[in-house]
Protein backbone atom coordinates (compact mmCIF):
# COMPACT_ATOMS: atom_id res chain seq x y z
CA UNK A 1 0.00 0.00 0.00
CA UNK A 2 1.70 3.35 -1.03
CA UNK A 3 1.44 6.46 1.06
CA UNK A 4 -1.39 8.82 0.02
CA UNK A 5 -0.18 11.77 -2.07
CA UNK A 6 0.10 15.45 -2.12
CA UNK A 7 -1.57 16.74 -4.73
CA UNK A 8 -0.19 20.06 -6.25
CA UNK A 9 -2.72 22.27 -8.36
CA UNK A 10 -1.60 24.99 -10.78
CA UNK A 11 -4.18 27.23 -11.79
CA UNK A 12 -4.20 29.10 -15.52
CA UNK A 13 -3.57 32.60 -16.32
CA UNK A 14 -5.59 35.15 -14.32
CA UNK A 15 -6.98 32.50 -12.53
CA UNK A 16 -6.43 31.65 -9.04
CA UNK A 17 -6.82 28.96 -5.67
CA UNK A 18 -10.89 29.75 -6.55
CA UNK A 19 -11.44 28.64 -9.79
CA UNK A 20 -13.79 26.38 -10.34
CA UNK A 21 -11.96 23.21 -11.31
CA UNK A 22 -9.61 23.98 -7.67
CA UNK A 23 -12.73 24.35 -5.94
CA UNK A 24 -14.03 20.70 -7.76
CA UNK A 25 -10.56 19.08 -6.72
CA UNK A 26 -10.52 20.56 -3.09
CA UNK A 27 -14.38 19.44 -2.12
CA UNK A 28 -13.72 15.99 -3.77
CA UNK A 29 -10.73 15.58 -1.47
CA UNK A 30 -11.98 16.83 1.39
CA UNK A 31 -14.95 14.69 1.33
CA UNK A 32 -12.92 11.58 0.81
CA UNK A 33 -10.65 12.53 4.14
CA UNK A 34 -7.89 14.01 2.30
CA UNK A 35 -8.03 18.15 2.25
CA UNK A 36 -4.70 18.37 3.97
CA UNK A 37 -3.25 17.34 0.95
CA UNK A 38 -4.20 19.90 -1.29
CA UNK A 39 -1.61 22.60 -2.18
CA UNK A 40 -3.11 24.92 -4.26
CA UNK A 41 -1.31 28.48 -4.19
CA UNK A 42 -2.21 31.63 -6.07
CA UNK A 43 0.28 31.74 -8.47
CA UNK A 44 2.52 35.01 -9.43
CA UNK A 45 2.18 36.85 -12.66
CA UNK A 46 6.05 36.05 -13.66
CA UNK A 47 6.57 32.38 -15.11
CA UNK A 48 10.03 32.35 -13.21
CA UNK A 49 8.81 33.39 -9.92
CA UNK A 50 5.73 30.80 -9.96
CA UNK A 51 7.96 28.20 -10.95
CA UNK A 52 10.28 28.89 -7.78
CA UNK A 53 7.38 28.95 -5.56
CA UNK A 54 5.84 25.76 -6.89
CA UNK A 55 9.39 24.04 -6.60
CA UNK A 56 9.69 25.48 -3.26
CA UNK A 57 5.91 23.95 -2.60
CA UNK A 58 7.42 20.07 -4.21
CA UNK A 59 10.35 20.31 -2.03
CA UNK A 60 8.40 20.23 1.22
CA UNK A 61 7.16 16.60 -0.31
CA UNK A 62 9.26 13.73 -1.50
CA UNK A 63 8.79 13.59 -5.43
CA UNK A 64 7.22 10.11 -5.16
CA UNK A 65 4.56 11.43 -3.37
CA UNK A 66 3.67 14.20 -5.31
CA UNK A 67 1.10 14.37 -7.70
CA UNK A 68 0.31 17.40 -10.00
CA UNK A 69 -2.86 19.07 -11.91
CA UNK A 70 -2.21 21.79 -13.98
CA UNK A 71 -4.81 24.10 -15.29
CA UNK A 72 -4.24 25.48 -19.26
CA UNK A 73 -0.89 27.66 -18.37
CA UNK A 74 -1.06 25.72 -14.84
CA UNK A 75 -0.58 22.54 -17.07
CA UNK A 76 2.12 23.58 -18.88
CA UNK A 77 3.99 24.92 -15.38
CA UNK A 78 2.89 21.14 -14.61
CA UNK A 79 4.97 19.57 -17.47
CA UNK A 80 8.17 21.19 -16.77
CA UNK A 81 7.60 20.17 -12.92
CA UNK A 82 6.78 16.43 -14.02
CA UNK A 83 9.79 16.46 -16.31
CA UNK A 84 12.09 17.91 -13.11
CA UNK A 85 10.61 15.89 -10.22
CA UNK A 86 9.68 13.09 -11.89
CA UNK A 87 5.99 13.14 -10.50
CA UNK A 88 2.81 12.10 -12.25
CA UNK A 89 1.03 15.14 -13.95
CA UNK A 90 -2.54 15.38 -15.28
CA UNK A 91 -2.64 18.12 -17.74
CA UNK A 92 -6.25 19.86 -17.95
CA UNK A 93 -7.08 21.47 -21.54
CA UNK A 94 -3.06 22.41 -21.84
CA UNK A 95 -1.17 25.57 -22.69
CA UNK A 96 1.54 23.68 -25.12
CA UNK A 97 3.42 26.56 -26.17
CA UNK A 98 1.85 29.78 -24.06
CA UNK A 99 4.28 31.94 -25.47
CA UNK A 100 2.22 32.36 -28.77
CA UNK A 101 -1.61 33.25 -27.01
CA UNK A 102 0.07 35.32 -23.76
CA UNK A 103 2.47 37.87 -25.87
CA UNK A 104 -1.40 39.80 -26.93
CA UNK A 105 -1.73 39.82 -23.24
CA UNK A 106 1.24 41.86 -22.41
CA UNK A 107 0.32 44.95 -20.42
CA UNK A 108 -2.27 45.27 -17.20
CA UNK A 109 -4.94 42.84 -16.78
CA UNK A 110 -7.11 41.58 -14.29
CA UNK A 111 -7.28 38.45 -12.05
CA UNK A 112 -10.39 36.70 -13.42
CA UNK A 113 -11.56 35.86 -9.40
CA UNK A 114 -11.32 39.30 -7.78
CA UNK A 115 -10.60 41.87 -10.68
CA UNK A 116 -7.30 42.57 -8.90
CA UNK A 117 -5.35 43.79 -11.75
CA UNK A 118 -1.67 43.09 -12.06
CA UNK A 119 0.69 43.46 -15.12
CA UNK A 120 2.27 40.61 -17.54
CA UNK A 121 5.43 42.37 -18.26
CA UNK A 122 7.41 41.66 -21.75
CA UNK A 123 10.25 39.55 -19.98
CA UNK A 124 7.65 37.16 -18.74
CA UNK A 125 7.37 35.55 -22.63
CA UNK A 126 11.08 35.02 -22.68
CA UNK A 127 10.49 33.31 -19.11
CA UNK A 128 8.16 31.30 -20.15
CA UNK A 129 10.43 30.38 -23.32
CA UNK A 130 12.82 28.70 -20.63
CA UNK A 131 10.20 26.33 -19.51
CA UNK A 132 9.18 24.92 -22.51
CA UNK A 133 9.45 20.89 -22.82
CA UNK A 134 10.26 20.03 -26.21
CA UNK A 135 9.22 16.38 -25.93
CA UNK A 136 7.79 14.40 -22.67
CA UNK A 137 9.99 11.74 -21.00
CA UNK A 138 8.19 8.44 -19.82
CA UNK A 139 4.92 9.39 -21.41
CA UNK A 140 2.96 6.90 -18.54
CA UNK A 141 3.59 9.85 -16.05
CA UNK A 142 1.13 11.78 -17.37
CA UNK A 143 -3.33 12.16 -18.35
CA UNK A 144 -4.42 14.60 -20.83
CA UNK A 145 -7.66 15.68 -20.63
CA UNK A 146 -8.49 17.84 -23.27
CA UNK A 147 -11.68 18.90 -25.13
CA UNK A 148 -12.39 19.61 -28.79
CA UNK A 149 -14.38 22.97 -27.82
CA UNK A 150 -11.58 24.42 -26.28
CA UNK A 151 -12.03 28.29 -27.56
CA UNK A 152 -8.55 29.00 -26.29
CA UNK A 153 -6.39 26.90 -27.17
CA UNK A 154 -6.57 23.35 -29.71
CA UNK A 155 -6.42 20.56 -28.26
CA UNK A 156 -4.59 18.83 -31.12
CA UNK A 157 -1.35 20.28 -30.51
CA UNK A 158 -1.97 18.83 -26.77
CA UNK A 159 -2.77 15.29 -27.78
CA UNK A 160 0.72 15.49 -30.33
CA UNK A 161 2.63 16.57 -27.71
CA UNK A 162 1.63 14.38 -25.26
CA UNK A 163 1.46 11.41 -27.38
CA UNK A 164 2.27 8.38 -25.80
CA UNK A 165 0.40 9.58 -22.55
CA UNK A 166 -2.88 8.61 -21.60
CA UNK A 167 -6.06 10.92 -22.98
CA UNK A 168 -9.22 11.53 -22.68
CA UNK A 169 -10.37 14.04 -25.27
CA UNK A 170 -14.06 15.00 -24.65
CA UNK A 171 -16.03 15.98 -27.38
CA UNK A 172 -17.34 19.22 -27.68
CA UNK A 173 -16.99 21.32 -23.98
CA UNK A 174 -14.92 24.44 -23.43
CA UNK A 175 -11.68 25.94 -22.26
CA UNK A 176 -12.93 25.16 -18.80
CA UNK A 177 -14.38 21.73 -18.71
CA UNK A 178 -17.52 23.11 -17.53
CA UNK A 179 -18.37 19.21 -16.66
CA UNK A 180 -14.93 18.48 -15.26
CA UNK A 181 -16.96 17.25 -12.10
CA UNK A 182 -17.45 14.67 -14.02
CA UNK A 183 -14.07 13.92 -14.86
CA UNK A 184 -12.23 14.83 -10.98
CA UNK A 185 -12.38 11.14 -9.49
CA UNK A 186 -10.28 9.61 -12.86
CA UNK A 187 -8.07 12.58 -12.15
CA UNK A 188 -7.24 11.69 -8.58
CA UNK A 189 -7.27 8.12 -9.34
CA UNK A 190 -4.55 8.99 -11.52
CA UNK A 191 -2.90 11.08 -9.00
CA UNK A 192 -3.06 8.03 -6.52
CA UNK A 193 -6.03 8.97 -4.76
CA UNK A 194 -7.81 5.98 -3.50
CA UNK A 195 -11.51 6.58 -2.32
Amino acid sequence: MTATPYLLYLHGFRSSPRSFKARVVQETLERAGHGERLICPQLPASPKAAIELALELAAQHAPDKLAIVGSSLGGFYATWLAERLGARAVLVNPAVDPTRNLEKHVGVTTNWHSDEPFAFRQEYIGELEALKVAQITRPERYFLLAATGDEVLDYRDMVAHYQGARQHVIEGSDHAISEFPQYVDDVLAFCGFTR
